[in-house]
């Protein structure tokens, strides 16, 4: 899928990923593992055209030294936006700053921190 129209927020694939999360949520029900959701919403979002990563290694550099095991990503979109799912009942503080790491390490600029409550 080629975008024509870009903003600050890299396109409107975000718009895509929270639409595809929120039929996969509504059709699945609450309460399932993370992998299941992100098997899904994988799918979903290739079916509407978009390239997907899952469970894409990111490299980190330490002492100039590249790890590759560094961290995975749940989903990698079109190589510009880090999806993290999280099936809880609700954030905590360590969500928000394990996606930031995630952005800052990749050097990406958009991540969405997905929420598939438990009830």
């Amino acid at each position: 899928m080629s975008c024509h129209r870009w903003s600050i927020f890299g396109c409107h694939y975000h718009k895509e990923i929270v639409d595809a999360a929120y039929h996969v949520h509504k059709r699945l029900g609450p309460g399932l593992l993370e992998s299941v959701y992100e098997t899904v919403l994988a799918y979903e979002l290739k079916k509407r055209g978009l390239n997907v990563k899952r469970q894409a290694r990111v490299a980190v550099i330490y002492d100039n030294i590249k790890l590759d095991e560094g961290f995975r990503a749940d989903l990698i979109v079109e190589d510009k936006i880090i999806v993290e799912l999280k099936s809880v009942e609700s954030v905590i503080p360590v969500h928000k700053k394990q996606l930031l790491t995630y952005l800052r390490l990749a050097d990406k600029r958009l991540g969405l921190l997905i929420i598939l409550a438990l009830s």
